[in-house]
């Protein structure tokens, strides 16, 4: 099976207590603020993508991310959703690249590319396994 070029995906999440910057304080001084995290946005991005590739999954099959180069342009509060869109912009061999946006009601929050491949996941965790030594 293919896909076409400007395939999209989505995600929405509302932002949560646990979705905030400030979860990623461990002394007093870092400072992160109370508001939607960075981390968070990019992992709803990766979302985003990750659905626009279901349809090509078979068997033991997932999509994993392997890069991805955004900027947070703006802040959202607590209690706000925020979607993401994913659109498939294009391959580098096996590799989907993607243009991927996030927003909340006031507009754009985020913006950048990402990219995914499709893995088998029983070769994923047995190489991570090998990888760090770690027995099964």
């Amino acid at each position: 099976m293919s896909i076409n070029i400007g395939t999209t995906g989505f995600a929405e999440q509302t932002v949560t207590g646990n979705d905030l910057a400030l979860i990623f304080n461990q002394q007093t001084k870092d400072g992160f603020p109370p508001v939607y995290a960075t981390a968070r946005m990019i992992g709803l991005m990766e979302l985003a993508g990750s659905r626009a590739l279901h349809p090509l999954l078979k068997g033991d099959e997932l999509s994993v991310g392997l890069s991805i180069d955004v900027t947070h342009t703006a802040a959202t509060p607590i209690g706000v959703k925020v979607t993401a869109e994913a659109k498939l912009t294009g391959m580098e061999g096996k590799v989907y690249v993607f243009e991927v946006v996030a927003r909340d009601p006031g507009g754009e929050i985020g913006r950048g590319i990402h990219k995914r491949a499709i893995v088998s996941s029983d070769r994923l965790v047995s190489g991570a396994l090998r990888r760090c030594n770690v027995a099964t």
